[in-house]
C-alpha cells in the first residue's frame, strides 16, 4: 500500500496549529504563578525562544501519531474522512457531513458526562485543586481548547495511538487475517482512553502541593469517559465526528463554568 504523503502533511499541519494556538497565551509567566512552588523554589521564566522550543517536543509526537495513523489506519478500516477526501482531491463536504451530527451527540454527552462527574467527585476534592483548576482555565483561550484538544489531542490519541492499538491486537490475535473484530475495537478504545485520563494527571498534579487519591480518580475518569466517547466515534463515523465532539466538549465546559455549574 503506497504512502499517502498528502493525508500525512494534511493532519500534521493541522495538529501544528493546535500546538502553535498555545502561543496566543499572552502571559505564560503568570500562568506559572498559578502553581504552589515550594518556597524558596526558583520559578523559571518564560522567554520568547522557550516559548517556541516548548512546542517541538509536542510537534515531534504529533508526527510520530499522524505517521503511525497514516501507515495504519486503512489497514484495519480507521479513516479521517474529510482529511482523506482533501488528500485525493474528493468532495470534502460529503466527506464532512456525516461526522457532523454523530460528533455534536458525542460532545454534548461528553462535556455533560465530565461535568456530572464533577459534581459526584467534586467534594473530595482539595479546595487548592479547584481554585488552580478555575484559574488555568482562565488562561486558555477558546481557540487553543479547540485547537488542541479538539484537533491535535484526537491526532495524537485516536490516530496515532488508538490506530495503534487496534492493529497490534488485530496482528497478534487475528493474525492479521481479515478485518478487526468489534473487540479489538473495543479493547483499543478502552484502553487509549484510560492513556488519555492518565496523561492529564501531570498537569493536575502540578496544581496542587500534594496529590490525592481523589484527585487521580476524578482526572482519569472524567478524561477516560470521555476518551471511550471519542473512541467509539472514531471507530464508528470516522476522525472527525470524535474533532467535533472534543471541540463541543470544551464548549459545554467552559459555557457551564460561566455559571458557575463548573469549575
Amino acid at each position: 500500500m503506497r504512502f499517502n504523503t498528502r493525508l500525512f502533511f494534511i493532519l500534521w499541519a493541522a495538529g501544528l496549529v493546535g500546538i502553535l494556538s498555545f502561543l496566543l497565551l499572552v502571559d505564560l509567566n503568570a500562568l506559572l504563578g498559578i502553581i504552589p512552588f515550594p518556597v524558596g523554589t526558583k520559578v523559571p521564566t518564560f522567554t520568547p525562544a522557550l516559548r517556541l522550543l516548548s512546542a517541538i517536543q509536542p510537534a515531534i509526537i504529533l508526527l510520530v501519531a499522524v505517521l503511525l495513523g497514516v501507515i495504519l489506519a486503512p489497514k484495519v478500516g480507521l479513516s479521517s474522512p474529510v482529511a482523506e477526501a482533501a488528500a485525493s482531491g474528493g468532495d470534502i463536504l460529503s466527506a464532512f457531513r456525516p461526522q457532523i451530527v454523530p460528533g455534536i451527540v458525542g460532545g454534548l454527552a461528553g462535556g455533560l458526562a465530565i461535568i456530572l462527574t464533577a459534581f459526584a467527585l467534586g467534594p473530595f476534592l482539595a479546595p487548592e485543586f479547584v481554585e488552580g483548576f478555575s484559574k488555568l482555565g482562565q488562561f486558555l483561550p477558546l481557540p487553543t481548547r479547540l485547537l488542541y484538544g479538539g484537533i491535535t489531542e484526537e491526532l495524537m490519541l485516536r490516530w496515532g495511538f488508538m490506530t495503534l492499538l487496534v492493529w497490534v491486537a488485530w496482528r497478534v490475535i487475528q493474525k492479521g487475517q481479515g478485518t478487526p473484530k468489534p473487540a479489538v475495537f473495543v479493547g483499543a478504545t478502552i484502553v487509549s482512553a484510560v492513556v488519555f485520563g492518565i496523561g492529564h494527571l501531570p498537569i493536575a498534579y502540578m496544581l496542587v502541593s500534594e496529590p490525592t487519591l481523589s484527585l487521580t480518580v476524578f482526572v482519569i475518569t472524567a478524561n477516560s469517559i470521555f476518551g471511550v466517547i471519542a473512541g467509539f466515534l472514531y471507530w464508528r463515523n470516522g476522525l472527525e465526528s470524535a474533532m467535533i465532539a472534543h471541540a463541543l466538549a470544551h464548549v459545554v465546559m467552559l459555557t457551564a463554568s460561566y455559571f458557575g455549574v463548573y469549575y
